[in-house]
């Protein structure tokens, strides 16, 4: 069996791992500190559909994390890559604070669906316009299909299950441009001159996170969030 290269880059989720909401995880800054003291590049990424990328930065540096903007590989790049080289025109079932990284993307006379984390888009009567614009042929774009995300009070519902209802009701597959897709893995790569199996990734996700960056050839490390389900059972 061939020796694992040297480590070279650190892939680091953020929402779960560093930050829940606009509180930091006990002990994130100081453990982001020294992983900046290794030789290492240093890189955040993360499925988060709710905010734009400068909103993120804008929290994250509220939390105290010296972090840089173009350190973060957010979903919302890799969707917006993905509309430009598709040219359709989505509509967007994304968060209202997502919608600066779409900036100049027409969206009139939609004939596609991209679909990310979006509480209070999800009802039916939005929904099933999507519904319609599938059957006519439009193609379904998942920014990721999280079966939830942690916040204060609790686990709540991510976009996976309304992605899957709208693949179910149409019989059409998404494309999936997040986590745990190997080509996020690989995009939040690029520039960095490491190779996957230099690189291994930090999250909270044993799925997105850790299955996805394996599936790619990297490490992955499990940080977990604990918390409890409606029947009192342990989730992490």
């Amino acid at each position: 069996m061939a020796a694992r290269r040297a480590l070279k880059a650190v892939l680091v989720d953020l929402s779960g791992t560093l930050h829940i909401e606009d509180a930091a995880v006990p002990g994130a800054q100081e453990a982001l500190k020294r992983l900046r003291g290794a030789s290492v590049i240093v890189r955040f990424v993360t499925n988060t559909t709710k905010e734009s990328k400068q909103d993120l930065l804008e929290r994250l540096r509220k939390l105290e994390f010296d972090i840089s903007e173009n350190e973060i590989f957010t979903s919302l790049t890799a969707a917006r890559s993905l509309l430009e080289q598709k040219q359709v025109r989505p509509m967007l079932l994304v968060d209202d604070r997502a919608l600066p990284d779409f900036k100049g993307i027409q969206t009139s006379d939609p004939n596609a669906v991209v679909i990310g984390l979006a509480p209070e888009h999800f009802h039916y009567q939005i929904l099933n316009q999507a519904f319609r614009l599938l059957l006519d042929g439009a193609p379904l774009i998942a920014i990721h299909k999280a079966r939830y995300y942690k916040r204060k009070d609790g686990l709540a519902l991510g976009p996976g299950p309304f992605v899957t209802a709208l693949e179910y009701a149409t019989d059409t597959k998404a494309t999936v441009v997040g986590k745990p897709e190997k080509t996020f893995f690989l995009e939040a790569l690029r520039g960095t001159g490491c190779q996957p199996e230099e690189a291994v990734m930090i999250g909270d996700d044993c799925r997105d996170d850790v299955g996805g960056a394996q599936d790619v050839g990297m490490l992955g490390i499990l940080v977990k969030t604990e918390t409890r389900n409606v029947d009192g059972a342990t989730i992490e």
